[in-house]
């Protein structure tokens, strides 16, 4: 028991993982996100996102996609890593969409790339994959969920921080293509705070073979990325 007033001390190890994840979610973590819009280029070029409120809603509907079609992959890559390459497989056939297949794995192995070179072999090996050829697409969301887990993670959070790094990298994406300006992007982020949370809740249980395709217009307008006349995302 914690006696009043005093504070309850914590471990060194929950502190590193602390540092850790601040580690991972900042932007200077090259993981490869950045070059991607998750859709929102091709929407704004096709007047369907022209502000602030339009973002919102925009960014609502492809978090729900995210948790519904993404976090499952995540959860499961982490809850067994073992099952990495037959997750990835799946995941391919899930992404029909093209441009989407191809993002998720430049993505995927953006981060493994990252992951070994920053926090070194150690730390992978319990994967059982020793060279990125050895899985078939290494799509984003199972390497995402076995890389955290192989970092000591808990699953929880690691589905945490992929929702968040989707939000933020649709932020900073709507304030590159300058649908907003910085501040009102953030004031944005803020107030999809309660629909991160509602994400993770509703998606946590989902298993791999539950994931679903909940935002058809936004996968539409992400087909349309190669077709742009010019364009800055390469999704």
């Amino acid at each position: 028991m914690v006696l009043p007033g005093r504070r309850r001390e914590r471990s060194p190890a929950a502190h590193q993982a602390d540092w850790l994840l601040w580690q991972i979610a900042d932007s200077a973590f090259p993981a490869g996100g950045f070059a991607h819009s998750s859709g929102l280029e091709a929407a704004w070029q096709q007047g369907e996102v022209r502000g602030g409120v339009e973002l919102a809603g925009f960014s609502l509907e492809s978090l729900r996609q995210c948790g519904a079609g993404s976090v499952p992959f995540v959860l499961a890559a982490h809850r067994d890593p073992g099952r990495l390459s037959e997750l990835d497989r799946q995941c391919d056939c899930f992404l029909a969409n093209h441009v989407a297949n191809r993002a998720s794995r430049l993505q995927g192995r953006a981060w493994w790339s990252s992951a070994r070179r920053i926090f070194g072999q150690a730390p992978l090996a319990g994967l059982g994959q020793a060279e990125p050829s050895l899985l078939p697409c290494y799509h984003l969301a199972p390497v995402f969920g076995a890389v955290l887990r192989s970092l000591g993670t808990e699953s929880e959070t690691a589905s945490r921080l992929f929702v968040f790094l989707h939000l933020r990298n649709l932020i900073a994406s709507a304030v590159r293509l300058g649908i907003v300006g910085p501040l009102e992007a953030q004031a944005v982020q803020h107030r999809l705070g309660p629909a991160l949370e509602e994400v993770v809740t509703r998606c946590r249980r989902l298993a791999a073979e539950e994931v679903a395709q909940t935002a058809p217009l936004i996968d539409l307008w992400q087909g349309t990325q190669d077709r742009l006349y010019s364009r800055l995302f390469q999704s």
